[in-house]
Order: C-alpha cells, then structure tokens, then sequence
C-alpha cells in the first residue's frame, strides 16, 4: 500500500468518510486521497514523497502561494505572542481596515471563524433588521452547511448527488426559496408572491461551487434593484472570490469598479480564505446601520471565543499586505494561459467542453460547447464522466486538481515557468483520457 492508501484507511476507522470536508474524500473521481504533508509556493508533497502542482490553493487562501515568508514570518510572530486570548486585539481592527478600504461596501466588519458562520450570521441579521422570515438562494450556490441553505446547494453537495441534507427540518427548508441562477424573471414573480415576508436574497457574487458560472450581464444589478424596490437586502456571498478575483473582489469588478456603467452596492458581504491566509478566518460586512444591530450594541447575537484570533488574524493582514494589484495582474494572466491551454489540449483531442470565468477563476465543463453553463440545470446536465478520468491524469502527471468537476481552479502568484510548464505538459494525455471516457 501507498502511505496515503494506508493513512485512508486508518482515517475511515476514525472519522465519517475518513475525512473531514467530504470533498477530499474522491467520491466523484474516485481512488484514494492524496494525504498532504506539505506545502511550498505552488507545490503540495504527499506522505508518499510525491510533488504536486497546486491547482487548489487550500480552495483560495494561498493566493501569494504555499507559505509565503511574509505570511510565516507574521504567523510565527503572532504564535510567540500567544494562541488565543479570548478578548480583543490590534490586528482585529487592522485586518477590519484593510477589508474595508478595498471594499468601500464594508463599513462595518465582523470578523467569525468560518464562511459558513458568516452566512449563517448574515441571514440572521437580515431577518433581525427586517423582521421577516424568507431568504431567496439559488440553485447551485453554496453558503456553507447552514441548513436553512443546504437546499439545491453546489459543490460537495451536488459532487454527491444529495438534493439536500438530512436533519434539516421541513419547517427550516420552508423558510428559503430556491430560484434558477440567472432568472431574473424568478427573482421578480417570487417578490411579487412573497415580497412583504422576504428578508434578503444571498447569492455567490459569482458561483464557484456548480463550477464556475458568470453572473449574465445586469443580473447582479436587478438583484441589487428588486431588493431595495421591497425593502430586502442583498447578500453577497464573496468567501470565494473576495480578495481572490481581484483587489475588492468580484463586487469590485463589477458594481463597486469606479468605471462601472451601473454601479449597483450589497448590504451584506460574506468573505473567507483569503482574509486569513490559510488560517480558519472569515468576516461578515456591510451597511453600517444594518451590522450596528449586532450585539452587543444591537439586538441580533452573534458571538465567537475564536473570532478574531490573533494567529489568524496576523495571517490574513499580511496576506492582504503583500496581495498588491501587481499580484492579481501575474495571477490573471496566469490564469489566462492556463484556460487558454486547457482548452487547446481539449480542442485538440476533440472533447466538446466550455471554460466557464469569473474573474481569474474558471472551470471546465465537458459537453457544453454549444450553450455553456449559465444555472444549476446546465452544470448538472454536463457530460461528468469524463473529468475522473481527466483528473487522474493530471494527478498521476503531478498536478493537483479540484477532485470534482463543480469546483473552481485556483492559481498563485507563486505559479512560475517551471509550475506552468509541468501542468501544460499533462494537459494532452488527460484530454485524451478525458476524449476516451465512456459514460
């Protein structure tokens, strides 16, 4: 057996699935996991000894690449300091600060330990501020593990062909109502039914968990425009793109750029991964009257011993230091040359397939030349069962991928020629694999 086989198997008899993120379990691409032992710049070692080209990224924060001496050298300071103190400390606020001055949106910032307790904490506050019950969410958008969101949600969800969750009551899932992605017309026939009892509509600022999917054009605009006209909020949901996309996010390349043709504002924004530089970090941010009715000066609880932890909290404002605009130029073009690539290789052993983009993240999607994929029904009716074999390609070539075909490829400002060039060498074998795939 491989160490990672042997880890596997020790993992199962521990822990449900032998994990702890279903995702990393393989069960869309199958094999065995890779067991990770250790990172540097943009290459992950398994505990067999093998290299990998990172294509994950820790799903977003090694947006400088794998320890980064800026971020170590923060962590490690911050780690002589002291684990945790259970009260407030300076890099709160100077993380807080840097959050909002890229994203003039967040005039107010709480920092949470998780994505999913930020959307947990905002759809908490938007019925607090409102005082109504509904949420809106779409098909194929992921908000973490919350239950009153785990209804037609993407990612690990879709990867295991679960419509929802069990455990999550009739009565929570009554409370959201599931609507296509892109459908505007849905948005507007929902309000017109229910709009007095609606409290917010949460939506990815761009999906990233039914694989990639852009927002059509003016879509997030008329979310911004529907919600406002009924007395509802926007949630933005930028745990994945925010600091990651861009500078301010996937917000900032659209409604909060300064040459937008219809700049358009959320009331709410969810952000993780980046903010923490790999440490387990997130924020919840957004109109200053509307985060003012978070305790302890407003009526809506929310409460973390781990929130803001100084290790975390250290980790996330070098991070954003070195995450200079400089940075997201390298990783866009990087990013350029390798869908760019993938689609050539595809093209080249004749796999039908559309590169889905938000910003610099984008994901493939086999059998959807012809319309691409703009919901939920789209990436669902995607030809699957060729990216298990086109993912064990690249693993065995030594390149890490997303192990499901709903997630987004990561890139680092750490990805050099030499990174580059070793994942375009594997390209044509996985699209032959890919080609060769049978249903």
């Amino acid at each position: 057996m491989t160490r990672s086989e042997d880890l596997f198997a020790r993992a199962q008899t521990l822990m449900p699935g032998g994990v702890n993120s279903p995702v990393r379990a393989f069960g869309s691409v199958g094999g065995t996991p890779r067991f990770m032992v250790s990172a540097k710049g943009p290459y992950l070692t398994d505990a067999d000894g093998k290299e990998y080209v990172d294509l994950v990224c820790s799903w977003g924060p090694a947006l400088l690449g794998h320890a980064h001496p800026a971020v170590l050298e923060a962590v490690h300071a911050a780690v002589d300091r002291g684990l945790s103190f259970g009260a407030s400390t300076p890099d709160e606020a100077n993380l807080a600060a840097i959050v909002q001055e890229r994203v003039p949106a967040a005039e107010r910032v709480r920092m949470v330990s998780t994505g999913t307790e930020a959307t947990m904490t905002a759809v908490r506050l938007a019925r607090g501020f409102t005082g109504r019950n509904l949420i809106i969410k779409f098909a194929g958008c992921y908000h973490g593990h919350l239950d009153g969101l785990l209804a037609a949600a993407g990612s690990g969800v879709a990867t295991l062909a679960l419509p929802g969750s069990a455990g999550v009551t009739e009565a929570t899932a009554a409370e959201t109502l599931v609507l296509p992605y892109n459908d505007l017309a849905a948005v507007e026939a929902a309000f017109a039914a229910h709009g007095p009892n609606i409290a917010a509509v949460i939506t990815e600022a761009a999906p990233a968990n039914m694989g990639v999917v852009t927002p059509g054009e003016g879509f997030n605009l008329g979310l911004s425009r529907i919600t406002r006209e009924h007395g509802a909020l926007l949630i933005l949901d930028e745990v994945l793109t925010g600091f990651r996309t861009g500078y301010s996010g996937y917000w900032g390349l659209t409604g909060g750029a300064a040459d937008a043709a219809d700049p358009w504002t959320p009331d709410l924004l969810t952000f993780g991964k980046v903010i923490g530089g790999g440490m387990p970090t997130a924020a919840l941010a957004g109109r200053a009257d509307v985060m003012d009715y978070l305790a302890p000066i407003g009526p809506v609880y929310q409460a973390g011993t781990l929130s803001g932890n100084p290790v975390a909290m250290a980790a996330g404002v070098a991070t954003l230091t070195h995450a200079t605009r400089d940075v997201y130029s390298f990783v866009d073009a990087r990013s350029l040359e390798l869908s760019s690539a993938l689609s050539a290789a595809l093209d080249s052993a004749g796999v039908d397939h559309s590169v889905q983009f938000a910003g610099n993240l984008f994901s493939v999607a086999f059998g959807t030349s012809a319309n691409g994929v703009h919901n939920y029904a789209d990436a669902q009716a995607q030809e699957t069962f060729r990216y298990a074999p086109f993912f064990h390609s690249m693993l065995e070539s030594g390149v890490y991928l997303p192990p499901s075909v709903f997630e987004a490829w990561f890139l680092s400002a750490a990805h050099d020629d030499a990174a580059m060039n070793r994942i375009f060498d594997a390209l044509p074998a996985a699209a032959r694999a890919a080609a060769a795939a049978q249903a």
